[in-house]
């Protein structure tokens, strides 16, 4: 089977690249400025606006069964809007299975908790672009997944844990909110749940956070921890009282999906534990 990941340089995409060559499928990947470095990978180069380079990429991946799309780009309408409505119509046309991830900020956080029926409501242009993505891929490929996500966590490819590591490092000044809320999700939980949505015949809107609903102040003492850094040298402060824009409190409620996958959506208090140290054993043992 041909897997084509949209975005596979990206660090969703890289993970879904490595996990779909360990399970031994045919992996394309696109980039938009440089190829990834994953083996095993056939690289095109992809620019969302662009539908002719769109439909010339299937073809060139050998019209693969499952596109996942995991591209980013952040509030550019034309990218993020409008590219997955051009790729939801080219994967029509060539009969490919069409994975599009989304995400948490088409919604507004009015009422915190968000199941798959929820309605997206933005307050940001991101969350805007978003909103109008999903829709749009719903409304040309209503056999297609749109999954929803939160925080993407990992080592320090993640956005999140390098801001982390910058801030106990004194290289970044900024503050970590303790009333701004999200479900953290590990990169390869999510990479192994997107591929397993796209196998199974799955349709429709799905939810793939993390089980724990965490501040981004906690999530940075969470990454501190695990990676043996000072978490006393990350500031606090609210949100609230910022004018940074944006929901507070957007907690994705993933029951209904993770009930229907073998893949453990684990929460951020979780994945994020210290690894137990090592203890030696006596003498003779």
């Amino acid at each position: 089977m041909t897997v084509l990941i949209i975005g596979g340089s990206g660090f969703l995409g890289t993970e879904l690249a490595h996990q779909a060559v360990a399970a031994g499928h045919t992996t394309a990947a696109t980039f938009a400025t440089r190829p990834g470095k994953t083996p095993g990978v056939t690289w095109h180069a992809l620019d969302l606006r662009d539908p002719e380079r769109i439909e010339a990429v299937l073809a060139e991946a050998g019209h693969p069964r499952i596109v996942v799309n995991a591209s980013s780009g952040d509030a550019d309408w034309a990218v993020t809007a409008e590219g997955p409505v051009r790729l939801a119509m080219a994967t029509a046309t060539y009969g490919c299975r069409l994975v599009h991830v989304s995400s948490d900020a088409v919604f507004s956080g009015a009422r915190v908790h968000y199941d798959e029926t929820c309605l997206p409501d933005p307050v940001t242009p991101y969350g805007a672009a978003k909103a109008a993505g999903e829709t749009g891929v719903r409304l040309v490929r209503p056999d297609a997944v749109v999954a929803r996500t939160s925080l993407i966590i990992g080592d320090r490819r993640s956005a999140h844990v390098r801001m982390v590591h910058d801030l106990a490092a004194g290289t970044r000044d900024g503050l970590l909110f303790t009333d701004d809320i999200r479900c953290p999700v590990h990169v390869a939980d999510l990479a192994a749940a997107l591929l397993e949505l796209a196998a199974c015949g799955a349709y429709g809107v799905h939810h793939l956070a993390g089980a724990d609903a965490v501040s981004r102040h906690e999530l940075g003492t969470l990454i501190a921890r695990r990676d043996g850094l000072d978490a006393s040298l990350l500031t606090a402060g609210l949100r609230a009282a910022s004018a940074r824009p944006g929901a507070l409190d957007v907690r994705l409620d993933s029951r209904t999906t993770q009930s229907r996958l073998r893949t453990a959506l684990r929460g951020a208090r979780r994945f994020l534990a210290p690894e137990p140290a090592a203890h030696s054993l006596p003498p003779g043992r």
